[in-house]
């Protein structure tokens, strides 16, 4: 999936990829796409929470060997 801006947050931990995300939304217009790439097995429940509190879109998460992609809509 082909995303307006990524984001690399490997090998970061929790809350690290979610703060960083909500900076990367923060400078991104409503309906863009941000795609984040973590290695914290935590990251697909963290990112299902923040999607949930803040009403942005998770649009996807899928994991691929070692690292968790999460796609996020903005509101």
């Amino acid at each position: 999936m082909q995303a307006d801006k990524e984001i690399d947050t490997r090998g970061l931990n929790c809350p690290l990829p979610i703060l960083r995300a909500k900076k990367a939304l923060a400078e991104m217009v409503t309906g863009q796409t941000l795609k984040v790439v973590a290695t914290d097995p935590g990251s697909t429940r963290d990112f299902q929470a923040f999607a949930k509190q803040t009403g942005n879109e998770l649009v996807a998460q899928e994991t691929v060997g070692e690292e968790y992609i999460h796609v996020l809509r903005r509101r």
